[in-house]
């Protein structure tokens, strides 16, 4: 009974540390925490930024991410994880070894470039992504600039970001996120295209928004909500996130209000 109760109440993380807080683990921890979820996180890089710029970045090493992995989800039972900011092909295929190892279902971020327009990957990291991550994901989560990554497709309306959703979708689930267009994200799941409300709000608390979005499904589903009510309601609550944000990144305690 405890042991189910932990699973429906925990979940991982596994992206880079953002020491001002406002993206990466630390945003997955307070949106998780916002949602009722016990937090797991496994650093997979250090990075020297703040919401305005990254001026470093210090990859780990994998033998201590694998053992990361390993000595949390040895303990917890953990069901749904969330990846960031994975940065290289190593960890990208670490951490595809371990969805395999460990039967779990991961909500993949694919981080590529910073709210402030650093980059965040190595080379080719697009590539890396789709071969050993795409497939095995149960969500993918890009903006609109990540989908057309990892499509090699133009995406200028929602129409596009329709056909890139489905195009993207093998074995997966897909949704894109609509903030550099009019605010509405579309998921593809099921074979069927949702298009999720959203609003542009007129505000600079962007900064990790990518991070919050998917931190805040996969706690939904944690919660036991089907994916569509998931992502619909995350979209609500990053958008009130930007609204009630603290200098330039969205409050992911919004729930606790």
């Amino acid at each position: 009974m405890l042991e189910e109760k932990m699973k429906n109440n925990c979940s991982m993380s596994i992206a880079g540390l953002d020491p001002s807080g406002g993206a990466g683990i630390i945003a997955d921890c307070k949106t998780f925490h916002a949602h009722n979820i016990y937090a797991n996180c496994v650093v997979t890089c250090i990075t020297a930024q703040n919401p305005f710029g990254v001026i470093n970045i210090q990859e780990v090493d994998l033998k201590v991410i694998e053992d990361e992995i390993n000595q949390i989800l040895d303990v917890y039972p953990v069901e749904y994880i969330k990846t960031g900011m994975l940065y290289s092909e190593d960890i990208v295929r670490l951490v595809s070894k371990k969805i395999d190892e460990y039967n779990i279902k991961a909500i993949v971020d694919p981080v590529m470039i910073s709210e402030s327009g650093s980059n965040l990957t190595t080379e080719n990291f697009a590539t890396f992504i789709n071969k050993y991550l795409v497939k095995k994901s149960y969500l993918i989560t890009p903006n609109i600039h990540e989908a057309e990554q990892l499509s090699n497709k133009k995406i200028n309306s929602e129409e596009d970001m329709e056909i890139v959703a489905e195009y993207l979708s093998n074995d997966n689930n897909v949704v894109i996120t609509g903030g550099h267009l009019k605010g509405n994200d579309i998921l593809y799941c099921d074979d069927k295209i949702h298009r999720i409300e959203g609003n542009l709000i007129e505000s600079n608390n962007t900064h990790g928004t990518g991070c919050t979005y998917s931190a805040a499904i996969t706690s939904n589903l944690i919660n036991g909500m089907n994916l569509v009510d998931s992502c619909k309601k995350s979209n609500k609550f990053l958008q009130k996130a930007i609204k009630y944000g603290y200098n330039c990144t969205p409050n992911q305690f919004y729930n606790k209000k």
